[in-house]
């Protein structure tokens, strides 16, 4: 029998510094059949360029006027063939059997989505931490997306997933409206639609942090009201679904993460999405900080501080 097609789709701006590697870790795959699009969202570094060189390798890259991240994956995916997707950032990389393990519990299961090991790391894949997580076990969609917000973080960026090609076109394209948080929303709407999700010991990614430029570092007003608009979305998809106390518990937190992150930025959405926080649940949390800002904070307030510790440099 013939292994099923993967289709390995990467949006690329501005990340000649890093796609080569991306590349180079997609193309270690031990997964015998993939093929791999790149959509150049109108870079205007030499990011192009340096995709040429894996053309040999059998990449296609695709060029487009920059339309944004998720204008990009949508026109990947509707250049691939594949019966299954993996959306990768152009800075993240994934280990040489990622895909292979992935397949292995998929292959039987089509109605599932396959999950991953992940950690972060800032120069070298080689400082990647694999901390356990409660959500790395096979678990129902809903109990996966309450536990993975239980401290009202939790991280479904591309590289975690491969998804049979059937969900993703239930599920939907990625919204195009989105800039910050789009992975969030998408992938929500991705689990929303499996039967199960499989976690897949041994298949792990890297996530790159603190790259300079970077959309998820961004605090400008169009970034952070897409991540209030994701966060709403989301609530509105999960809560459908499960309207239960734990579930309005982990939005309230997100909810008061995004005002912590958003002040004093914009203060006005910050103050919102508090707001939004209080009508679901009685928790509250403080922004956290160095010994500094928490004796600051205790005494003129975390507004107060969040002002001086931006002013200091500190996001």
């Amino acid at each position: 029998m013939s292994s099923p097609l993967v289709s390995i789709l990467i949006p690329c701006y501005n990340a000649e510094r890093y796609i080569g590697e991306t590349l180079e870790s997609v193309f270690r795959q031990t997964w015998p059949a993939v093929e791999v699009i790149v959509v150049d969202d109108g870079s205007e570094d030499g990011s192009a360029v340096e995709i040429e060189r894996f053309k040999t390798t059998g990449v296609q890259l695709i060029r487009q006027d920059n339309l944004g991240a998720g204008a990009a994956r949508n026109r990947a995916y509707s250049a691939s063939n594949g019966k299954f997707i993996q959306f990768l950032d152009a800075d993240d990389l994934i280990d040489s059997k990622k895909i292979e393990r992935q397949m292995a519990r998929l292959v039987d299961r089509p109605r599932c989505v396959a999950s991953a090991e992940w950690g972060r790391f800032h120069s070298s894949p080689n400082e990647t931490r694999f901390d356990p997580e409660p959500v790395w076990r096979d678990l129902d969609p809903l109990d996966w997306l309450a536990l993975s917000r239980v401290d009202g973080l939790g991280m479904l960026f591309p590289a975690l997933w491969l998804v049979p090609r059937t969900i993703a076109d239930a599920a939907g394209g990625w919204d195009e409206t989105l800039s910050l948080g789009d992975d969030g929303e998408f992938f929500t709407r991705i689990l929303l639609v499996a039967e199960s999700v499989l976690f897949c010991p041994g298949a792990r990614c890297h996530y790159r942090s603190a790259v300079p430029g970077s959309l998820s570092g961004r605090k400008s007003p169009s970034a952070l009201a897409s991540q209030f608009r994701v966060t709403e979305l989301c609530e509105a998809y999960v809560r459908e679904r499960e309207d239960s106390e734990r579930v309005r518990r982990g939005f309230a937190l997100s909810w008061q993460h995004l005002a912590h992150a958003s002040y004093p930025y914009d203060s006005r959405l910050a103050e919102r999405a508090l707001a939004r926080a209080r009508a679901l649940h009685p928790v509250v949390i403080r922004p956290g900080g160095g010994p500094a800002f928490t004796v600051v904070s205790r005494v003129v307030g975390w507004r107060a501080a969040r002002c001086f510790q931006v002013a200091s440099g500190r996001p």
